[in-house]
C-alpha cells in the first residue's frame, strides 16, 4: 500500500462560520492566559503577506481562463513558513489566513524551525486536463516566484494537489533561479527528493498521540476500542497504525458510509479492499452497514475524527461516549462544542497537535535535501514518533499548569514560543 498510496497534508477546512474567527477565539484564549501584551497580540493575530495572483492559463480548447490564486505567509519570526496549496472551488481568502495561522501554531508546537503558510488556487482540478493543470502550476509558481525559496516560504500538496504539482512547482521555480532547487517545495515523488515514510506520517502522528494519552488515561491499548471516522489517507494509517498497537478498531467510515463490527474490523483487508474500489468502502463485508452520524456517538473509548470539519457540534457533543478524542482532520470539533466536551470530561487531542506528524516529516525532507543526504525510513519514522511524542508531553504538562483544556494548552505553548522568539530577537 505504502507503494501506491500517496501523503498529502490534511486538508483546508471551510468553516460553516468563519474559519479565521474560529482560530482567533482560541488564541484569544491562549493569549489572556499568557498575559500577551498588545503589542506582541496584534503582531500574531495578522500575516505577514498576503498575496493575491491572477493566473492565465490557455485551455486545452485555446481559450484563455484567468484563475484567482492566494499566498498567505503568517509568520516567519522562527524559520521560513511552510504550508499546502490546495487546488478547490471553495477556496477563499479567510480560509487561508487561518489555516496559515494554524501553520504558525502547528510548527511551534512540535519546536520545528517553520512559520505559517497556506497558498491556493480557485479551480475545480477534476474537470481539468493535466496539460492545464501543468499550466496552472507553472504560472502561480512565477506569480509567487519572489515569495518562494528554500529560505524563505517552502509549499507542499493539499487538497486538490499531489507530488505531480509539487513536481511541477520545483521545476519551474529551479528555471527562475538558475539551478535545481529541491528544497523549494516538499511532498516530492521520491525519485525528486521525497522523504521515506511521509505517505504515514499524519496517521503516525495521530496514532502516537493517542497512546500518549491513553497512557495518561490509564487505558491500555489492548484492552481499548476506537473508531475512525475518514478512511482516507490519514484515517486509514490511523487506524492500521492503532490497530498494529492492540487497539480494537470497531467503526470506520468513509464517503459511502459507516461501517461497524463489534469484533474489530480487520484493518489491513479494508484497505485493501478500497485500494481495489476507487478508495472507497461501498460493498465491504467485513463490517456492517450503520448510519455515519452514529459512528461519533459509538460506546468506544477512543474517537478519531480524521475526515472533515466541524462534525462534532453543540448538538451531538453531549452524546458522545469516547472517553478520549484525537483529532486527524483540521478544525473537526466546532468552536461551540469545546465548553461541552470541557464539561464532560473528555480529553481532547487537539488538531494543531495531533495532526502535525505530516508537517514534521515534511520538515525531515527538506533538511535532507539541504543536507544532500537520504534517511532511512526506520530513522525517519523513530525521529518523528520522538519528536510528537515530545510535543505531547509539554502541552500535557501545559495543561496541568493552567489547568486547561490540552486545546487551548497547545494554543499557549505554540503562542508563548513565538512570542518568546519575538523578545529576544528584538521585535518588531
Amino acid at each position: 500500500m505504502a507503494a501506491t498510496t500517496v501523503y498529502k497534508e490534511p486538508a483546508p477546512i471551510v468553516d460553516r462560520e468563519n474559519p479565521l474567527e474560529s482560530m482567533m477565539s482560541r488564541f484569544n484564549i491562549a493569549a489572556e492566559i499568557l498575559g500577551l501584551d498588545d503589542s506582541t497580540y496584534n503582531v500574531l493575530k495578522a500575516p505577514d503577506k498576503q498575496v493575491i495572483v491572477n493566473i492565465p492559463v490557455t485551455m486545452d480548447n485555446g481559450k484563455v481562463r484567468v484563475f484567482e490564486g492566494y499566498r498567505v505567509v503568517h509568520n516567519t519570526i522562527l524559520g521560513p513558513s511552510k504550508g499546502g496549496i490546495r487546488y478547490d472551488v471553495n477556496v477563499h481568502i479567510d480560509e487561508v489566513k487561518a489555516l496559515a495561522a494554524w501553520m504558525t501554531w502547528k510548527c511551534a508546537v512540535v519546536d520545528i524551525p517553520y512559520g505559517g503558510a497556506k497558498g491556493g488556487i480557485i479551480c475545480d482540478p477534476t474537470t481539468m486536463s493535466p496539460g492545464e493543470l501543468e499550466r496552472l502550476t507553472r504560472g502561480y509558481t512565477l506569480a509567487l516566484k519572489d515569495v518562494f525559496g528554500p529560505d524563505r516560504d517552502i509549499p507542499a500538496p493539499d487538497m486538490g494537489t499531489g507530488p505531480r504539482e509539487m513536481a511541477w512547482l520545483m521545476d519551474e521555480f529551479s528555471k527562475t533561479v538558475g539551478a535545481t532547487s529541491p528544497a523549494v517545495v516538499t511532498g516530492k515523488p521520491l525519485v525528486m527528493g521525497g522523504s521515506l515514510g511521509r505517505t504515514e506520517a499524519t496517521g503516525r502522528g495521530v496514532m502516537v498521540s493517542a497512546l500518549a494519552a491513553m497512557a495518561k488515561l490509564g487505558m491500555k491499548p489492548e484492552e481499548s476500542s476506537a473508531v475512525v471516522q475518514g478512511f482516507g489517507n490519514v484515517g486509514s494509517w490511523a487506524a492500521k497504525l492503532l490497530a498494529e498497537k492492540g487497539v480494537k478498531i470497531k467503526g470506520v467510515s468513509d464517503i459511502s458510509g459507516a461501517y461497524w463490527n463489534d469484533n474489530g474490523i480487520n484493518i489491513d483487508e479494508a484497505i485493501a479492499y478500497k485500494n481495489v474500489h476507487n478508495g472507497r468502502l461501498e460493498g465491504y463485508t467485513g463490517a456492517t452497514l450503520m448510519n455515519a452520524d452514529e459512528l461519533l456517538l459509538a460506546d468506544v473509548d477512543v474517537l478519531v475524527p480524521a475526515a472533515v470539519e466541524d462534525v462534532i457540534t453543540e448538538h451531538n457533543a453531549h452524546d458522545i461516549k469516547a472517553k478520549l478524542i484525537v483529532e486527524g482532520a483540521n478544525g473537526p470539533t466546532s468552536a461551540s462544542a469545546d465548553p461541552i466536551i470541557n464539561e464532560k470530561g473528555i480529553m481532547v487531542v487537539p488538531d494543531i497537535l495531533a495532526n502535525s506528524g505530516g508537517v514534521t516529516v515534511s520538515y525531515f525532507e527538506w533538511v535532507q535535501n539541504r543536507l544532500g543526504y537520504k534517511w532511512s525510513e526506520d530513522m525517519v519514522i523513530e525521529r518523528a514518533e520522538r519528536i510528537m511524542t515530545d510535543a505531547f508531553e509539554k502541552v500535557y504538562a501545559t495543561s496541568q499548569k493552567y489547568k486547561v483544556p490540552m486545546r487551548i494548552a497547545a494554543y499557549v505553548v505554540a503562542i508563548d514560543k513565538v512570542a518568546q522568539t519575538y523578545k529576544f530577537r528584538g521585535g518588531f
